[in-house]
């Protein structure tokens, strides 16, 4: 499989060029041709631990509305898009918006320092539902549609964990 991954950070954009060969139990990865030595392992919803050559990484995964991955790792931070070149190019371009009932889960642990809507409100997406700070950066969570908030399970001053729910959005 091949993949094009469009990234976009302080230093600019980037494209890198994925390639996954299965090889019996495991894949072969290459990285705009060139291969490394990677494991990886998705500790907790939105949290995957890589190894690469050795080092050791921990990347935060959020999906934005747009349709891209934010990822962060230590205290860098990329909006990732991943392009199947086997995928219809004819497709419409643009934010896919999620569609039934959407679990809103908290992307790392942290503390909740603000809510920003209250159950039973209308919500467009994209909105900011609540704002989790995490290793000394707040981190506003977004409705992935346009909705209702059925439920809002998260409180001001509460702890949270990777993968708590914080709100539910119909």
């Amino acid at each position: 499989m091949k993949f094009e991954i469009h990234l976009d950070g302080v230093a600019g954009k980037k494209i890198r060029v994925v390639e996954l060969e299965e090889e019996s139990d495991s894949y072969r990865i290459l990285i705009d041709g060139e291969p490394i030595n990677v494991d990886a392992v998705l500790v907790s919803p939105g949290i995957v631990s890589v190894l690469i050559d050795g080092q050791s990484f921990e990347i935060h995964t959020t999906p934005s509305p747009e349709g891209k991955l934010k990822l962060q790792c230590g205290p860098h931070e990329f909006a990732a898009d991943v392009v199947d070149p086997r995928a219809w190019r004819g497709r419409k371009h643009g934010a896919m918006e999620a569609e039934g009932q959407q679990q809103i889960v908290a992307p790392m642990p942290g503390k909740v320092i603000r809510l920003l809507v209250a159950a039973g409100d209308p919500v467009e997406a994209g909105q900011g539902l609540v704002v989790v700070e995490a290793m000394k950066m707040q981190n506003e969570i977004r409705s992935p549609k346009k909705g209702k908030v059925e439920r809002l399970l998260a409180k001001e001053g509460q702890t949270v964990n990777a993968g708590d729910v914080l709100a539910w959005v119909e």
